[in-house]
């Protein structure tokens, strides 16, 4: 999704980084539109500034690609606050560094794959079953996920993963069918706009769904949680509105009983909201790092874990490792 890196730069010499999506759309909203807002302003002051690019955003933009670029930026305004407190993010959530957190790790339709997931320590799983258009998706779908569920075993969590690419009927008939093998959730088995689909999913399906990986802003996942449509939510930071939107997003969801498992969880700008906030957290691992980003804990035997020390978010940038998009 065209993720890039947003600086911020203090008159104290500090500077914050971030992450976000959408690519050469979102840099020119980043510096056209979004940079206005923060020039000569306190950095401190997160939330009014989040609520002044969203502000600013409005006209042509409350989801896509204006919301990832808010995102970067609120990311490298949390990352400020804590270079400016000498303190972890997650420490200024509540939490604290050194806590492994359990990760799942995503797989496809090849049994090595799977076998070798569970030979590098995982002990969860999710089997991705979508993009099959044939008549036989459900008969193949549930084949796959047996055969999954045979080779990791009966205890470990298994999840299933779609990618919006099922209609109705098919989503209910894999899952009566999958109920059998203990399926975690189902993930995006429909288009993210078709909420009345997913409502009768919530009514009918055997299997929890999971979705809100392509939705935006606190107002957006306000409105899933009050309509009931997921079981667990999956808000990606870089794109969802950054940490101060996730922030919410998960004070929303405890009230609610709705679990939060954040879109490539295990990427260090969720991890410290993950550490801080989640209950029951279980972080997304695969093989997406920024080889720019420095200071991102590997996965470790099926668990990643925030290293102590250092300030904000940790990282620290290569910068001979950056391009520049305008060039």
């Amino acid at each position: 999704m065209g993720q890039f890196l947003v600086a911020i730069d203090t008159d104290d010499g500090l500077t914050g980084y971030g992450v976000g999506g959408g690519g050469l759309a979102a840099i020119h909203i980043v510096r056209a539109v979004l940079r206005a807002r923060l020039v000569g302003q306190d950095s401190s002051a997160i939330r009014e500034l989040a609520d002044a690019m969203h502000a600013a955003t409005l006209p042509f933009g409350r989801m896509g690609v204006a919301i990832m670029a808010i995102s970067g930026v609120d990311l490298a305004l949390w990352d400020l606050r804590g270079k400016r407190e000498n303190k972890p993010v997650v420490e200024l959530l509540g939490g604290r560094p050194g806590v492994p957190l359990p990760a799942y790790v995503t797989v496809g339709l090849q049994k090595a794959g799977i076998a070798d997931a569970v030979e590098a320590g995982f002990q969860a799983f999710k089997l991705f079953v979508g993009g099959d258009a044939s008549d036989n998706r459900v008969t193949t779908a549930v084949e796959r996920i047996k055969e999954a569920r045979s080779i990791v075993g009966p205890e470990p969590p298994l999840m299933i993963d779609a990618w919006m690419s099922w209609d109705l009927e098919t989503t209910l008939a894999v899952a009566e069918k999958a109920a059998e093998f203990d399926i975690g959730w189902l993930e995006d088995p429909l288009r993210p706009d078709d909420l009345a689909g997913y409502e009768t999913l919530r009514d009918k399906s055997p299997v929890p769904i999971a979705g809100g990986e392509h939705d935006f802003t606190t107002r957006v996942f306000a409105d899933l949680i009050d309509r009931g449509v997921f079981q667990v939510l999956q808000p990606d930071v870089t794109w969802a509105g950054g940490l101060t939107a996730l922030v919410d997003i998960y004070e929303l969801a405890d009230k609610a009983g709705v679990r939060v498992c954040p879109h490539r969880g295990s990427e260090i700008w969720s991890l410290h909201a993950m550490a801080a906030l989640d209950s029951n957290p279980l972080a997304e691992s695969g093989r997406h790092w920024m080889t720019w980003v420095g200071g991102q804990p590997g996965v470790e035997k099926g668990s990643v874990t925030l290293p102590e020390g250092g300030a904000g978010f940790g990282v620290d940038i290569d910068e001979a490792k950056l391009v520049d998009a305008w060039q």
